[in-house]
């Protein structure tokens, strides 16, 4: 634990009796005295708190709006130049092969453009766009801010009350709020699945930040215990494990994230690394897709369980990804790859656990319908 780096908000995290665990090279709090289960049906009821400041946080300038846009359309197949100020999108860098080298948000701050990536991802993404996008546009890391996630049905009573235009956000809206005498980049997002915002705070003001909200009614720390399975539950991927370079976001069930300008006959369409793959799985289809998978019984399927299309012999037909227990539905919930001709939601297969052939099904997601204001 000593090689591991903290966060601004490492000492509250102590102070508030988290287990600290290693992740992305951080120290990082998995789960409070309250409990994993707690702590998910917490944030599902009223309002979590979490650290994630250890993901990165990068601003992109150069001579104009368009100039920045067109340079990262190039790296994403997303549409960056429609984007509107004040608005934020999920995307993806895609490899030549189509592979996802990793996935994050972003959003227009005037001419600029923030990016958030994922702390496993940060270094390699940081050198991909300054080998791609300097000198022409300005890649900065910005090692000095913090990121606290505030998430649950009772977030924006919470940020409202501290400043009323929180609540005329709407669902990937971005703006600056000023909380408790912090001014915050203020995003309405999240990864949970439930309505709720991420705020980018300069990180000596972090843990102030962290404890004005923890002592507004109803809000809890939430470690990573509990986002795992409220992400889960939500369907979303988490990178290395439901998507990684070697995942086209075809295979992925992403293309909802590539909008029509991007794709073919629109007026942007390719020019992002892999577009001969990804258009062609996107007109053609691809050979796997990830799919919900809801396991019978009590006993949770987790990643790298193989999955079968018979209780006894048959073929291999793919593989969980993400599983665990659902604590809003009470049930192993998972995710996984199966053969596209096994995707449809209602397919009957079989997880090897130890083993022994246990039966599930192919399930819509997410398995919690999301909580977003639209």
């Amino acid at each position: 634990m000593d090689d591991l780096k903290h966060t601004p908000l490492f000492d509250l995290h102590v102070e508030l009796g988290a287990k600290m665990v290693p992740f992305a090279g951080y120290a990082m709090p998995v789960q409070y005295p309250l409990g994993v289960m707690k702590e998910h049906q917490h944030a599902r009821a009223a309002t979590g708190l979490f650290d994630v400041s250890h993901m990165g946080q990068v601003m992109l300038s150069g001579p104009s709006w368009d100039a920045v846009a067109r340079a990262f359309e190039t790296l994403v197949p997303m549409d960056v130049l429609g984007l509107a100020d004040g608005r934020q999108r999920y995307g993806f860098f895609t490899n030549d092969a189509g592979g996802i080298e990793d996935d994050l948000m972003f959003a227009r701050r005037g001419d600029d453009l923030f990016v958030v990536v994922n702390a496993a991802c940060k270094d390699a993404d940081i050198s991909r766009m300054k080998a791609a996008l300097e000198p022409g546009v300005r890649v900065a890391p910005l090692t000095d801010r913090a990121l606290i996630a505030v998430q649950g049905p009772g977030a924006e009573a919470v940020l409202a009350g501290m400043d009323g235009r929180a609540a005329d956000m709407a669902f990937m809206d971005v703006c600056d709020l000023d909380l408790d005498g912090v001014s915050v980049w203020a995003s309405r997002s999240g990864y949970t699945g439930e309505d709720g915002f991420e705020l980018s705070v300069p990180d000596h003001q972090a843990e102030a930040l962290a404890r004005a909200l923890l002592a507004q009614d109803g809000v809890e720390a939430i470690g990573l215990g509990a986002r795992d399975s409220l992400r889960l539950e939500a369907g979303l991927c988490l990178y290395g494990h439901d998507i990684d370079a070697g995942t086209t976001p075809v295979e992925a069930a992403l293309t909802w994230a590539i909008q029509k300008v991007r794709r073919a006959d629109g007026d942007r369409a390719g020019g992002y690394p892999g577009t001969e793959t990804v258009m062609d799985e996107m007109d053609r289809g691809a050979a796997r897709k990830r799919v919900g998978l809801l396991p019978e019984g009590r006993a949770p399927m987790r990643e790298g369980t193989d999955i079968f299309d018979a209780a006894e012999g048959g073929d291999r037909v793919g593989c969980v990804t993400s599983g665990g227990f659902g604590p809003s539905l009470g049930a192993p919930v998972a995710m996984g790859y199966v053969e596209t001709g096994r995707a449809a939601v209602g397919t009957p297969l079989w997880g090897e656990v130890r083993g022994k052939r246990l039966p599930l099904t192919v399930a819509k997601l997410p398995f919690v319908a999301a909580n977003f204001k639209r």
